[in-house]
């Protein structure tokens, strides 16, 4: 049996209770108690206490939701269709959980944007990473690279945000909807017709 570090545990417990609660409200005593490290080894390992637990919480899980956007696009060769079924996945997924809350590092950016500088910066430096991700993705089945990462910024946008009402009405509906309007908005700059790549300000480049 694999016998998980100590720093590693602090790590999840701290992605866990950013998940369900945010930042402001978990407490050191709460990461002692979910991953059973004593007060000493949080402090050792972790200089500057919850900031930089919540610092490599964000890290650890930005990588994890951005090897799973991978997972998710790679098997279509049509970005609408990747995207369309991310967003289905996604509303399956927070629904089976009863709600619980998909992104630590969305509800931790959105929380802290002003009030915690150094993990803000952490927070847009994951969510740059599952652009480009997405985008190279988009890239290699032929959208303008400007295009790919237009296309892959909105659909992050709308993923963060349908959680959001997903939660609160309790239902998927924000989340399918997203989905389907990412999907028209994929076809929408794969269309032939349109030979110019899209500006970020929705104007056809020329």
């Amino acid at each position: 049996m694999t016998r998980v570090k100590t720093d590693e545990r602090i790590v999840v417990a701290m992605t866990e209770l950013l998940r369900r609660q945010g930042y402001a409200a978990t407490g050191i005593k709460q990461v002692v108690e979910m991953s059973g490290a004593p007060i000493g080894s949080i402090y050792h390992h972790f200089k500057g206490g919850k900031r930089d637990i919540a610092a490599a919480a964000l890290r650890q899980s930005g990588t994890a939701y951005g090897e799973l956007v991978g997972m998710l696009l790679a098997p279509y060769d049509d970005p609408a269709d990747g995207i369309e079924a991310a967003f289905v996945a996604a509303a399956e997924t927070i629904e089976q959980g009863g709600w619980l809350n998909m992104c630590p590092v969305g509800t931790v950016a959105g929380e802290i944007a002003d009030a915690e500088p150094d993990l803000r910066e952490i927070a847009a430096e994951v969510m740059s990473s599952w652009i480009d991700t997405g985008a190279a993705l988009f890239t290699a089945r032929g959208l303008p690279e400007a295009d790919a990462r237009s296309l892959m910024t909105a659909a992050v946008s709308a993923l963060e945000g349908a959680f959001i009402v997903a939660r609160t009405q309790r239902s998927t509906d924000a989340i399918l909807a997203a989905g389907r309007a990412m999907g028209c908005y994929a076809r929408a700059l794969a269309t032939p017709a349109r030979a110019e790549p899209i500006s970020e300000a929705g104007e056809v480049r020329r």
